[in-house]
């Protein structure tokens, strides 16, 4: 691999864009391949043998086009795939998960304190953010709540009107979510509606905006491994979809303020 190569990332939709999106801003001069499984979404559903396929074979397509790098820019593939994938790729290329950074935040800003978090069945479900903040033996304590109209709902589009707001609301009121000091959006969809999470906490408390953290790990690694682009030549964004909907080719265009060419990748013919 050469630092010129770009960064791969997937997720099962729309949702990891918000991580592409901070990574290209983090970013400016590194090229990324997205990779969105539309023909699969949610993930959040879905078995994790079932998520560890889909993983492995998208991995196999961010290969061909030589990634230096592999985010995984879904949290229930990186609670369900990441030790996997990461066996998987072995020398070819770093792989990164959007759970760790997001941990190692946790505990250096919450010690000693209660935060909330909100995501998929499987990521809640597999008490991979459990396990790994108390891992970090920091006394954060983590109050979880599986939301899994959530991801569906933003792909849709309902995001920003009363629907969405109805269905935030009666998730954020469980008793679940009781006296946090903070909120992990434990969901790449979920900085969509981050404004209207705000707006039931009256900025009350942190919400943790995972895209970013995310994207100055993105940053960090490749400087720690030496693959920082050095090129001051434009960019490129390259994006795959398991199945062409006309709603992802829309949310690509918003995020990245252009028209994008989104090309078909069946993962199985």
């Amino acid at each position: 691999m050469t630092n010129e190569n770009p960064i791969g990332i997937f997720d099962s939709g729309i949702g990891g864009l918000t991580v592409a999106q901070a990574v290209t801003k983090a970013l400016p001069h590194e090229s990324i391949v997205y990779f969105g499984d539309t023909a699969h979404l949610p993930y959040g559903d879905k078995s994790a043998a079932a998520i560890q396929a889909y993983s492995v074979k998208i991995c196999d397509v961010l290969l061909k086009q030589n990634c230096k790098m592999i985010l995984i820019a879904c949290n229930s593939a990186s609670a369900a795939a990441y030790e996997l994938v990461k066996e998987y790729v072995g020398s070819k290329a770093k792989v990164l998960n959007v759970i760790d950074p997001v941990v190692q935040y946790a505990g250096q800003q919450f010690a000693g304190q209660t935060i909330g978090l909100i995501g998929t069945k499987q990521t809640v479900f597999s008490k991979v953010y459990e396990k790994k903040i108390k891992a970090l033996k920091k006394k954060v304590t983590l109050k979880s709540l599986a939301t899994p109209l959530l991801a569906p709902m933003i792909e849709e589009g309902f995001f920003n009107n009363t629907i969405s707001y109805s269905v935030i609301e009666k998730y954020l009121q469980d008793s679940h979510l009781n006296d946090i000091q903070a909120l992990i959006l434990g969901c790449t969809h979920y900085p969509l509606i981050k404004k209207e999470i705000e707006q039931f906490y009256k900025n009350s408390i942190q919400i943790i905006d995972t895209s970013e953290i995310v994207a100055e790990a993105v940053k960090e690694s490749l400087r720690t491994e030496n693959l920082l682009s050095a090129s001051t030549a434009k960019a490129t964004q390259h994006f795959f979809v398991s199945d062409y909907t006309q709603s992802f080719e829309a949310s690509t265009r918003i995020f990245f303020n252009k028209k994008v060419h989104l090309e078909q990748y069946k993962l199985w013919e």
